[in-house]
């Protein structure tokens, strides 16, 4: 490819994999992509293989065009700035603009699915994102609508394995959730296109799971029996606030529950095959690849 691709946020994880993906399974010159980070001291190992690596502040409106600059398709990861409420939302307005300014032609934004009346906390966000990009006047866009990562499990399974009890509030609903390394193999392979056009993927995985059908596939996998237990929203939220994480944090979290409870992310579609031309790993798969960290 002669193009020039883009990756922000290269530093987190589904950054970091991205370009993984551009540079080992699609064979994309590292001399092609620019990985923009805050951190560019913890991408020193991507420089020295020729990926051009450069410091972006999405707060700094101004600075962003210079930054962007020579990019032809970018991928705007969305942030993690969840400090006050709307500083994220304008982080992805200004690297809207900056793009425009700085002449992309194509941005690829992940959001999530269905941010429209979502109970999701943070999904006002990610649609007002997908509005903006409607209302650019960038020449194409896609949005990504990704799916619950299964890592996001990390977080909390050695907790869960250690008491045996998964606590939730969910009643009982079912996600299709997929690998994080799926997502960003995706994500991969829209930014290294030539695909124009403004269009809409929903990323799910291949099957729409209940915890209680999750907590099985693990029990089976480490050998420990895991308890699925329903309980009230304001009952997970101060769970999570005795365990140490700060109440709005728990709120933001929490408010995955009801949006599973609706059925939200139950649905399973083809949109991430369509894309790749392979299926997602399952969970199941996933769990065995994990195990050793489980255990």
């Amino acid at each position: 490819m002669s193009q020039s691709v883009l990756v922000s946020g290269a530093a987190g994880q589904l950054g970091r994999a991205v370009i993984r993906h551009l540079l080992t399974t699609l064979g994309v010159p590292a001399s092609r992509i620019i990985a923009t980070t805050r951190k560019p001291e913890q991408l020193q190992a991507l420089a020295a293989q020729g990926v051009q690596v450069r410091s972006a502040d999405f707060d700094d409106a101004g600075s962003l065009v210079a930054t962007f600059a020579g990019a032809e398709r970018m991928l705007l990861i969305s942030t993690d700035a969840l400090d006050r409420p709307g500083r994220r939302l304008q982080q992805h307005k200004n690297a809207i603009a900056a793009a425009e300014q700085a002449g992309v032609s194509h941005v690829i934004y992940t959001s999530m699915p269905k941010p429209e009346g979502s109970p999701i906390l943070l999904a006002p966000d990610h649609a007002l994102t997908e509005a903006a990009l409607k209302d650019s006047r960038l020449a194409g866009w896609t949005v990504l609508r990704n799916h619950w990562y299964f890592e996001n499990l990390m977080s909390s399974l050695p907790q869960i394995l250690g008491s045996g009890r998964w606590f939730t509030a969910d009643q009982g609903g079912a996600s299709a959730d997929i690998a994080r390394d799926d997502l960003a193999r995706a994500a991969a392979t829209v930014l290294a296109g030539s695909a124009g056009g403004k269009q809409v993927f929903t990323l799910s995985g291949g099957e729409a799971l209940t915890k209680a059908q999750k907590a099985q596939i693990i029990s089976a996998a480490v050998g420990k029996p895991i308890e699925v237990v329903q309980v009230p929203l304001e009952g997970l939220i101060q769970g999570m606030v005795g365990a140490g994480l700060p109440r709005p944090l728990a709120e933001v979290f929490a408010s995955f529950e009801p949006n599973t409870a609706q059925g939200l992310v139950a649905g399973v579609t083809g949109d991430y095959q369509t894309i790749t031309g392979v299926a997602p790993q399952s969970f199941a798969d996933w769990v065995e690849k994990t195990k050793p960290a489980l255990t």
